[in-house]
């Protein structure tokens, strides 16, 4: 039985890990980065308990096992993760409705990972379910950035209902795309 969840222990933070260690677009053949998506960063365990202290990230379990996971990722991580200290100085010049994203109260969709096998049975729209749950009288949206060649991941956040605000070209050509959910 699929359980939507928190991560509350170091088990679950190491069963996250060893998931998005699964799904690295480095470890992925072309046509599985084609047809089944990819995470890009690779976290430490002490970044992603640094990051559950603050707020928990939202996970799937089938019995004790994570089958999948949306990351928490506030402001106060900002510096934690240097891969991802250009997307919160993006914020600082992006704007949502004629103000900077840097200006609102929201939270970062550090990464989403469903695991093989669990693809495709609402899964995924579950689990945002239980984001907008945990997070929505907190902030006023999530926003995240998606490599626009990760098409799997695209379409099924324009489901759950992101919307593409800004695209860009990172300096070493990947293109990419941020999408804010507004609750």
């Amino acid at each position: 039985m699929i359980t939507y969840t928190t991560s509350k222990n170091d088990k679950d933070l190491q069963q996250i890990l060893q998931l998005q260690k699964q799904n690295l677009a480095a470890g992925l053949t072309a046509e599985q980065i084609a047809s089944q998506g990819f995470v890009t960063v690779m976290h430490s365990f002490e970044d992603l308990k640094k990051m559950n202290d603050i707020e928990a990230h939202v996970i799937a379990k089938d019995d004790d096992r994570v089958i999948a996971y949306l990351l928490a990722m506030t402001n106060q991580s900002r510096f934690d993760i240097p891969v991802l200290v250009a997307m919160f100085e993006m914020f600082e010049k992006i704007s949502y409705q004629h103000k900077k994203i840097a200006d609102y109260r929201y939270i970062v969709v550090g990464q989403v990972c469903v695991a093989e096998g669990y693809r495709g049975k609402g899964v995924f729209d579950t689990c945002y379910a239980a984001y907008s749950h945990n997070f929505k009288n907190k902030y006023e949206f999530a926003i995240t950035e998606i490599a626009t060649r990760n098409q799997r991941s695209i379409r099924a956040h324009k489901r759950v209902g992101f919307e593409t605000i800004h695209e860009y070209t990172a300096p070493d050509g990947e293109e990419w795309s941020i999408v804010l959910w507004k609750w």
